[in-house]
């Protein structure tokens, strides 16, 4: 993806594409577009493909946490004017999905989750990996997929990014631990929306039995497993995952 389709307005940053019903994707904690490229290249002919950059490493310390992002996300929809959409989140961003749904059931009209928080995951480990160990964060990057290939060196180089700059390295760690707190299990039965469940039999961060109690707790819910999949299905199966989400979308 390259940087000049993003649009900056009244201090959102966001990647739009496509015209149609609104197709609004939320990306994870050390998400980029690139996760979404496949699901934007599908998509985009018949959805307005909507990325709004969650400001993790932005927005003032004071506000880093997963109701600060649930605002972002709120005062973004409102200063675009959409009234209704699809809402769909990978790691972090099915959280704040989630949370986002539950706010505002008027607006989602379906929800797709893959590999999200919001009832456990395993993080990058108790101890914040030693800056500067570029072998470590690929390991761990690698870790994310079941084919560890995945993880371009593009991607890798981002986390490292992340992980060495101490300012975005706090907040990195004051999100995830909002998002423990936000569990969400008491909560789930009260979402309105369709939800699609969307997980890799091999993901080790939030691993195939979050999949499933997340469709034993969410009334209106259906889940797919991929095989030979991690953390970010849309990344590693594309081609399946789009196929799961068409027909989805289709019947709502």
């Amino acid at each position: 993806m390259s940087s000049t389709q993003i649009k900056e307005e009244e201090g959102f940053k966001y990647l739009e594409e496509g015209e149609g019903p609104v197709l609004m994707l939320l990306h994870g904690l050390f998400g980029t577009l690139s996760n979404f490229e496949g699901i934007i290249n599908h998509f985009s002919d018949k959805y307005k493909v909507v990325v709004p950059l969650l400001p993790i490493f932005e927005m003032p310390i004071g506000d880093v946490s997963l109701e600060g992002l649930l605002k972002y996300v709120e005062d973004f929809v409102a200063y675009k004017g959409f009234q209704t959409g699809h809402v769909l989140g990978n790691s972090l961003g099915g959280h704040i999905a989630l949370l986002f749904g539950l706010a505002n059931p008027e607006f989602a009209t379906t929800i797709t989750l893959t590999g999200s928080s919001g009832l456990f995951e395993n993080s990058m480990g108790s101890t914040f990996p030693k800056r500067g160990d570029y072998e470590f964060i690929k390991k761990k990057t690698g870790e994310t997929f079941f084919n560890p290939e995945v993880a371009t060196k593009e991607l890798v180089d981002e986390v490292f990014d992340i992980v060495n700059d101490r300012n975005k390295a706090i907040r990195v760690v004051y999100t995830a631990k909002s998002a423990i707190r936000h569990n969400l299990s008491d909560k789930l039965h009260q979402l309105k929306a369709s939800t699609l469940l969307i997980w890799g039999q091999q993901d080790t961060i939030t691993p195939p039995f979050v999949g499933e109690k997340f469709d034993e707790l969410i009334p209106t819910s259906e889940l797919h497993f991929l095989n030979e999949c991690g953390h970010a299905p849309m990344m590693e199966k594309p081609d399946d995952f789009n196929a799961i989400l068409d027909e989805f979308l289709d019947k709502h």
